[in-house]
This record gives structure tokens, sequence and C-alpha cells, in this order.
């Protein structure tokens, strides 16, 4: 019996936001709030998105890629469980997401909230594990940099 190679890798994202703990902590623990950072965007159309912020909580997200982008019609699925809960300090979950029904990695996310003057420091801990047909550390980090980018797009909106 064979197993399947997995690559395994580890990222850390430091972002400064002109905003307290507070509002930043709020953007990740609102599932409203969430949802329009985190879930909607140009290329998919959500198909669901559920969260119970909590520890032991669970948050779930599926979407359909847009026509004229690549995959187009693919469904990608997020699933997530929230580990450990800070208010104002700390995030820690554990998530899997699929690619058209097959599961391509298992990712700890650890998300620290510190307070800075004029704002507040996020750090992204991602470690992970990318199975066959993934799209790799290079792909996720780029997707979470993009994601950082719309949260700060919303916070400034709010």
């Amino acid at each position: 019996m064979s197993t399947a190679a997995v690559q395994e890798d580890t990222f850390r994202i430091e972002r400064f936001y002109p905003a307290s703990p507070q509002r930043v902590f709020a953007a990740f623990a609102d599932p409203q709030r969430k949802r329009r950072w985190f879930a909607e965007g140009d290329t998919h159309a959500v198909e669901d998105f559920a969260m119970r912020f909590e520890v032991g909580g669970q948050e779930t997200l599926s979407y359909r890629l847009n026509a004229g982008t690549p995959f187009e019609g693919v469904r990608l699925a997020h699933r997530g469980a929230f580990l450990d809960i800070v208010p104002e300090a700390r995030i820690v979950a554990a998530s899997t997401m699929e690619f058209g029904g097959k599961r391509i990695s298992a990712a700890l996310e650890t998300f620290e909230f510190i307070a800075v003057d004029g704002g507040t420091r996020l750090v992204l801990t991602h470690q992970a594990v990318f199975f066959e047909g993934a799209d790799g550390p290079q792909m996720r980090r780029q997707g979470w940099q993009q994601l950082l980018d719309r949260m700060e797009q919303a916070l400034a909106r709010a």
C-alpha cells in the first residue's frame, strides 16, 4: 500500500490596520461582516456561508467559480472549526478545503490581534498540508493576502 505525498508549509503574514483591536476582531467574529470580506467576491457566487463564532463552533463556505474564470463552474468548499478564542486578542481555527469535491488541504490558522499606536497589528500564522490537486502554498499565501486586503477595505467602509 502506498501513501500519497503531502506538501507541508507554514507562513506568517503581518498587517497593520488603523482601527482598534475591537473593530478588527469584530471583522472576524461577526458573521455578516466576515461574509463581506471572506466569502463574497467578483470571481464566484456564494452558495452557502454559515458561522457559529464560539470555541467548538463551525464555519462553512461553498461557492462556484463564475463564467470566464479558470475552472468555471467548479465548486470550492471551506469547512472550519474554532479551537480557541480570546476576545480582541486571538483566534485559532482548523480548516479543510475541497476543490471540485476533492479535499485538497488541511490547515491550522492562528490570528493574533495586537494593539499598537494608532491601530492593530494582525499576525496570521498559517500551517498547512496540501494534498494532490491542491493550489499549494504560494497560491494560499496569495489568497490570504487578498483576503486581508479585502478586510482592510471593509474596515475602511465601516
